[in-house]
Parts: C-alpha cells; structure tokens; sequence
C-alpha cells in the first residue's frame, strides 16, 4: 500500500528522513524555488550543491566494475549545467533511514521532466540507509540546468503487509550508509 503524508510525517518523526520538511516548500527567502517536502503521497527531495558531470575529456571506459574518477569533473554550486545528451550524479540533502517493511521508489518531478531532464534512482531497499545517490540525463541537445537546494525528484513510499525476510541491510549491501554521492562499487 503506498503511503500517504501522515505516515510520512511520523515516520519521519522517527528518523526516516532528516532533514525533514513537514510540508511542501515552495518560496525560500521571498524567492520561488522547486518545489520540495511532504506531498500527498510521497517527499519531493533536494539535490545538494555537489555535482560530477561525466566527461569524455579522458577517453575513459565508464565500467560499473572498475570505474574510472577521470570520467567526471566536480562542480560545486547553486546550480550545475548538464550537456548536451550527457548526465551528471549527484545526491540528496536529505538522508534516508527506510523500515524493514518498506521499499521506496523514485519518479522525476514534471518540471525536470517537461525539460528534458530525467532522474533516474534505483528502489530504495527495506532497511536500506543514506543519501539517495541521483543521476539526471539531460536528454536535449541543448545545456541543462540542474538546481541545488531545490526539489528534484518524488520518492513514494510502499508498505507491505509483512516484513521481508532479508533485507539491504541483513544483506551487507555495498551502498548501506552513503554519503554524498557515491560511485559505482564492484
């Protein structure tokens, strides 16, 4: 069953999210940003101000086994241009602590989305902890601005009726308590 926002706002209470923004923001410091915070039935995420933007300025293989750092450049800031047909890993103000009964999934936010922009996250798994590691594909032909601090991505949140049986974390999983955004692990 998926969750709605007062479950969200208790689990939240309990440490599943922090920081944690009870209601959906909108305007910061007299300024409209995208939004983030609680929503009907998800939390809308912030990208944090630290970027690596994949570049072929090496001639690097991108392997998920034996990944090469020469393959990004690191962009701090407000915001981050992604280029053309190229994406940019990135990761979330907010750190995560799911239940045991609890798989989260993401979707893109429409204002990204309607750009050309789109956010790809993996579930995130029962028991599983950390900031969310991000990636935008700016699929345009054109630069893409990604913005810092700001709403992202929805995370929807499903919980069963039992517990699973093992989970990320009864697993050893290679990503449980990242920080930042984390590279590919083999």
């Amino acid at each position: 069953m998926i969750k709605s926002d007062r479950w969200i706002r208790e689990m939240a209470g309990a440490g599943m999210i922090e920081p944690f923004e009870a209601e959906q923001v909108r305007v910061v410091d007299d300024r409209r940003v995208i939004s983030y915070g609680t929503s009907s039935y998800g939390y809308d995420v912030r990208c944090a101000p630290a970027f690596k933007v994949f570049t072929n300025i090496f001639s690097a293989t991108v392997d998920p086994k034996a990944f090469d750092e020469r393959s990004f450049v690191d962009v701090q800031g407000d915001s981050c241009i992604v280029p053309p047909n190229a994406f940019a890993l990135a990761s979330t103000v907010e750190y995560f602590r799911i239940p045991r009964d609890v798989l989260t999934l993401c979707v893109g936010k429409s204002t990204y989305a309607r750009c050309g922009i789109i956010v790809n996250v993996t579930p995130l798994e029962p028991e599983w902890e950390g900031h969310v590691t991000l990636e935008f594909s700016n699929t345009t032909n054109l630069p893409a601005k990604i913005y810092a601090n700001e709403g992202v991505a929805q995370l929807l949140f499903f919980q069963s009726d039992e517990p699973c049986e093992v989970t990320y974390k009864d697993r050893g999983g290679k990503y449980q308590g990242q920080r930042g955004v984390t590279l590919p692990r083999a």
